[in-house]
């Protein structure tokens, strides 16, 4: 099976343009299944492959009490690669159509209050490099919803400050272009004028953020940053950068932006992806009406 996981792997790259993370956890759940398939069922070339071979598999994981959305992630790789099995012609039929995805409980996104967000921004200084730059990116992310591999992965070149604007390269390498305030251009301004170079320290980057040490931002780096950031605040929840985004589609949604609005600038491929916000913001209605109303808490009453 070695061979055919080789050759997905470049099909994920070339064909699918699937980004590095996304490729990554793929990539360990097709070497988990084709392990199983050798070992367990004694399995070499994909046409012998049957639906239940892959129901087996599935079951075995959930005997190992993998979690409802692992185990669907793991089936959603599966598929990915049997159409792949099928489209270079390996197999003559696509079997893991005949399996059904495991029942998730679907949750809502966690965001921040509108107050929540200005607990934390109140907390970010601009007094040296390091945290220029902090404050640069917690106050981007926020208000762009970038996601935070395109955070990290934002190039010089991808600036076009005197338009206001951002280019992105998303999933899929799907590109879109999103508009900044001018508080972000001042940021960005202010962060490349006066701390990317000291952090730099003589070296060279293309990419926009970087370390104390000169080098590319990480995703771990960032959520280090935030994290640290968060408690400073006092917020109780664990704020992680997909809660920012969370938070800027929610509360744009909240302020009227339309929904296909929002959609383009979270960068999704689908609407119904983006919809998964009206439920947030119905909710957070009903809280606030409960909140004030004066009748809204009341039980009928009898004399």
């Amino acid at each position: 099976m070695i061979k055919y996981l080789n050759e997905y792997k470049i099909y994920m790259a070339s064909v699918l343009g699937l980004e590095a993370n996304t490729r990554a956890g793929y990539e360990r759940d097709i070497a988990k299944y084709a392990e199983f398939l050798e070992q367990e069922r004694e399995l070499r070339h994909p046409a012998a492959i049957t639906a239940e071979d892959i129901r087996a598999f599935i079951a075995r994981e959930k005997r190992r009490r993998l979690a409802a959305k692992s185990l669907a992630r793991r089936l959603s790789s599966i598929r990915s690669f049997h159409r792949f099995l099928l489209t270079e012609k390996y197999v003559d039929r696509d079997v893991s159509k005949m399996i059904d995805g495991p029942k998730q409980e679907k949750r809502l996104p966690l965001f921040l209050t509108t107050e929540e967000v200005d607990k934390l921004l109140s907390v970010l200084r601009a007094d040296n490099p390091i945290e220029i730059r902090n404050k640069t990116m917690i106050e981007l992310a926020y208000d762009t919803g970038l996601r935070v591999s395109e955070l990290v992965n934002l190039k010089l070149s991808d600036l076009r400050l005197t338009v206001g604007l951002i280019q992105i390269l998303g999933k899929g390498n799907k590109e879109r272009v999103i508009p900044l305030s001018e508080i972000d251009i001042e940021n960005i301004e202010k962060y490349l004028n006066t701390a990317r170079t000291r952090l730099l320290k003589n070296r060279r980057s293309d990419f926009l953020f970087v370390t104390g040490r000169g080098k590319k931002m990480t995703r771990q780096n960032f959520n280090l940053i935030l994290d640290e950031k968060a408690r400073a605040a006092g917020i109780k929840k664990k704020v992680t950068p997909h809660m920012l985004r969370h938070s800027f589609a929610s509360h744009l949604l909240a302020k009227g932006m339309d929904l296909r609005f929002i959609q383009e600038l979270l960068g999704h491929q689908n609407i119904t992806t983006t919809e998964i916000y009206t439920h947030i913001t119905n909710l957070r209605l009903r809280e606030i009406y409960l909140d004030t109303h004066p009748r809204a808490g009341k039980g009928s009453e009898t004399e």
